[in-house]
């Protein structure tokens, strides 16, 4: 599956694990006087709907668009659409912010933000992103190496994993990751993304993760029955360390995203191991 960044932001997808990922740093800053996040696939940072990745997928059109032009969007979206909203001037416009530049404006003096991102296209890309925030950088190394490395080294580590599943150990590397992390800093909190294509997939990986640990909080989102293993039938974001209050969130996210732009057969749901 190549999921490269561009031909998806502002997909289905990235509404679901963005209000999410802003709801979880915003609670861990309200628990803790520094967040250090690291973000394992950056990518650019910020997108450019217009642009020809973008128009060629035409997901965003189903995703970012139709939820700015909807009136019973839940609060939980309000971070989302604001950041957006801002990264356009205040004007209808077709640039969206990825996950860095998301977190770097909400970054505090005493948080820091690392992305990850080995494309050097996109390493390039995400440099100039990130160069207005003192608190951000942008690295040109492995994530999960480099997760590892920075954890339990100032602040609460908070870790997003968004890799492109174009390697065929992402989900080993994914698990071997955490254990490793949490060994450093126990205290370390998790959102990782994963696309759904078929079921079989998914119970492995969650099986795999709860050797690891037993605090898995499990936001699961599909658009349609899981008929077409070719397709990226829905999406989950797998939480370790989760705030308590991310459950409601991620329930108001994913019910929505399933009701409004999903298809017959949609559905979200949200369960702690």
């Amino acid at each position: 599956m190549n999921y490269r960044h561009a031909f998806h932001a502002g997909n289905f997808a990235d509404l679901h694990k963005h209000a999410i990922v802003l709801a979880m740093l915003s609670a861990l800053q309200s628990e803790s006087d520094a967040v250090s996040v690291i973000d394992t696939h950056a990518g650019a940072g910020g997108y450019n709907l217009s642009g020809e990745m973008a128009r060629r997928s035409g997901e965003a059109q189903a995703g970012i668009f139709r939820l700015k032009a909807a009136d019973d969007a839940p609060a939980v979206f309000g971070p989302l659409l604001k950041a957006v909203a801002d990264m356009n001037g205040g004007q209808e416009g077709d640039l969206y912010p990825g996950s860095p530049l998301l977190m770097a404006r909400a970054l505090r003096k005493a948080d820091r933000y690392a992305g990850c991102e080995l494309r050097p296209d996109d390493a390039q890309l995400l440099r100039k992103t990130l160069a207005p925030y003192a608190n951000a950088q942008a690295l040109k190394a492995d994530g999960y190496a480099t997760a590892v490395q920075q954890a339990g080294r100032g602040g609460r580590a908070f870790v997003v994993i968004d890799p492109p599943f174009e390697r065929p150990d992402d989900y080993k590397r994914i698990a071997e990751t955490t254990k490793a992390v949490l060994a450093r800093a126990r205290d370390a909190t998790f959102a990782i993304w994963l696309p759904i294509k078929d079921l079989e997939t998914f119970d492995a990986f969650l099986r795999m993760m709860e050797t690891v640990t037993g605090d898995l909080l499990v936001a699961e989102l599909r658009l349609r029955p899981l008929t077409d293993p070719m397709k990226m039938n829905g999406c989950a974001m797998v939480m370790i360390g989760a705030p308590a209050s991310i459950d409601e969130t991620a329930s108001q996210a994913g019910d929505w995203i399933a009701a409004r732009l999903g298809e017959k057969g949609g559905r979200s749901r949200v369960w702690r191991t």
